[in-house]
């Protein structure tokens, strides 16, 4: 009859998890492997589905794509693999159950997963091994990137006439991680020729049930629920879902009052929750009719009003400005850093920029040490951010609090690796590129959550990301801010530069840009110095004359002091007709040279204007 035929007057019961029970039975590595290597094990778990109740089972392939079988080392293996998956489901179905091909989301919160052509290319190669082999429907589960889903929904519904279920996986109630409201979303694959929408995965029946409460009963398709058994525990090392399937199968029949007419399982689900649905629901008729609930939600609200004036990427887009970057203690004595801070203010710096745990060290917390300058001191802190230390959670919190501080000035950077700091065993997180930062971190300036749940307020950071031009391809260097900008950077603050012939040739590289850019530079304290910073930190390299200079003051340490700043000035001199943004980054807690740099280049403007007066 087929499936479409079927729903239409009943509803059908699918299978629960694959993966489940193989990591209950000690598999932890590439379940679809196991399509090849144990096939009898595989056909054992869709047997003792459709001895419970299973009507619908799908493929052990979710993951069988060429980026997730890369990581295995059998992306080679994609088409023997998937082949291998139908040949086991239609065996095991045996024209008792409906056999869906199986294609599983690849991007999650992070886009840089893969592109979108290489999602395509994946995609492709996956869906035609099914259209060969023959199937009885694709299901596309588990898509947490609403235009990943709807890229691959437009592919398979212009290859094949065949039922198509379009699943979406969502972190909070009703709405996708990118705001998107669940119920335009599935209107949206509806329209694009999905014959089944719905939930899979991340959230128990309970939640996807609430989730399903605000989505109306689509016009031509049927509405479909993969729920996870419950919210998982963490024992031992191993995640646990401990969900009672009596439970279960009492929340089937709630799923069958919001619309859904295709109810399976996901993560934790077994045979057993799978014949608990079958009991509860067994002799219940589709519903046809429902009232949607629509949830009330509190209006979003700007933040604009607590800002008292314009954000940096405006100021220095006009007129001159200087900021200077000191880090904060490595100790709980701050007696030097605050009095250098209150020296800088003094100098008249734009604000005081301060990194997070650089080269990997821990130090006092940027966040404490920014709400202490901007309130005891009256100095903007920007605070810089690494996706190195914090995950999604920590991340969003710590953006959170800077709000709720009046901290409104960030900079996005990956962050050192731990290899180079004073715990070199520490776990780097990495949950995000800097890329990815940026566009979170603008999409709550939309009052929108990293989850895409509102925020009930818009924050308002002005969104600073880095630029080294210390590289050998410069064309490369200046795709990458090309590419930050579209991410929604402001603008951009460079790595210290030592070479004055340098800052024309970045200046004629990025003067197309949009977003304006701080330029930087550093005052070198020594000839070990310069030498450390040549030869040991990436991406810089200083000129010969430069590191001679240095190197004739021997360890006279006034005098390299000396020549420090005025090769700094010589640098300022090169860098001031070409770029607005002065960023001077403080070596060692000398703060004493970059006041000196501040005024410096404070005087320069005075004697510009001074200069305009007497031309006029």
């Amino acid at each position: 009859m087929g499936i479409l035929k079927e729903l239409q007057n009943r509803i059908l019961i699918a299978d629960g998890a694959m993966g489940t029970l193989l990591y209950s039975f000690g598999v932890d590595y590439c379940f679809e492997e196991l399509n090849l290597l144990q096939p009898d094990r595989i056909t054992k778990i869709h047997e003792a589905y459709i001895e419970a109740g299973a009507e619908v089972i799908q493929t052990n392939t979710y993951g069988a794509n060429y980026l997730k079988l890369a990581r295995y080392g059998l992306e080679d293996q994609v088409k023997d693999i998937n082949a291998a998956a139908i040949k086991i489901a239609k065996k095991a179905a045996n024209g008792k159950a409906y056999v869906l091909g199986t294609l599983g989301g690849i991007r999650s919160i992070k886009k840089s997963a893969a592109t979108i052509e290489e999602i395509k290319r994946s995609f492709r190669e996956q869906l035609y091994t099914f259209l060969l082999e023959g199937v009885d429907g694709l299901l596309l589960e588990t898509f947490y990137d609403l235009d990943e889903l709807k890229t691959v929904l437009q592919i398979a519904r212009k290859e094949t006439e065949l039922p198509i279920i379009a699943q979406v996986s969502i972190h909070e109630v009703a709405v996708l991680q990118d705001g998107t409201p669940l119920a335009d979303a599935l209107k949206q694959l509806e329209d694009l020729g999905a014959d089944v929408v719905g939930l899979n995965c991340r959230l128990g029946p309970h939640h996807i049930t609430k989730a399903l409460e605000e989505v109306p009963l689509p016009e031509r398709a049927f509405l479909s629920a993969y729920p996870n058994a419950s919210l998982p525990d963490y024992i031992d090392g191993r995640l646990i879902y401990e969900s009672d399937a009596e439970y279960f199968g009492e929340c089937a029949v709630n799923l069958r009052n919001q619309g859904v007419r295709l109810i399976g399982g996901c993560c934790g689900t077994t045979p057993r929750h799978i014949k608990a649905v079958r009991e509860k629901i067994q002799g219940l008729a589709p519903i046809t009719y429902k009232e949607v609930k629509v949830k009330q939600t509190e209006p979003t609200v700007t933040v604009l009003s607590k800002r008292n004036k314009p954000h940096l990427h405006e100021i220095v887009a006009k007129e001159r400005s200087v900021i200077v970057e000191l880090d904060t203690p490595k100790t709980l004595n701050t007696t030097s850093f605050l009095e250098g801070a209150k020296a800088l203010k003094e100098a008249g710096i734009d604000a005081l920029t301060m990194a997070d745990n650089s080269l990997a060290s821990p130090r006092i917390c940027n966040m404490a040490m920014a709400a202490i300058v901007k309130n005891e001191l009256g100095i903007r802190p920007l605070v810089h951010i690494t996706c190195r230390d914090r995950n999604l959670i920590g991340l969003q919190s710590h953006l959170m609090g800077l709000d709720a501080l009046g901290i409104d000035q960030v900079l996005a950077v990956t962050g050192d690796p731990t290899k180079i700091g004073d715990f070199p065993g520490a776990t780097s997180v990495y949950d995000l590129s800097s890329f990815e930062l940026i566009s979170l971190i603008k999409q709550l300036n939309e009052g929108i959550t990293f989850s895409g749940k509102p925020l009930q307020k818009k924050t308002s950071f002005s969104v600073a990301a880095a630029f080294n031009p210390n590289v050998r391809h410069l064309d490369k260097a200046i795709k990458r801010l090309e590419k930050k900008i579209k991410h929604g950077a402001d603008y951009f603050i460079s790595q210290p530069i030592f070479d004055e012939k340098k800052f024309l040739e970045v200046y004629e590289h990025t003067k197309h840009l949009s977003k304006p850019i701080y330029i930087g530079i550093m005052p070198i304290v020594s000839s070990q110095n310069a030498e450390f910073l040549h030869n040991e930190v990436p991406g810089i390299k200083l000129t010969d004359e430069i590191r001679e200079k240095m190197a004739r003051c021997g360890s006279d340490r006034e005098k390299a002091k000396m020549e420090g700043i005025a090769i700094a000035k010589s640098l300022i001199d090169a860098a001031f007709d070409l770029f607005n943004g002065i960023y001077l980054i403080t070596p060692f807690m000398r703060y004493d040279m970059t006041v000196k740099l501040v005024q410096y280049i404070h005087q320069k403007c005075a004697n510009r204007v001074q200069e305009r007066k007497i031309t006029n």
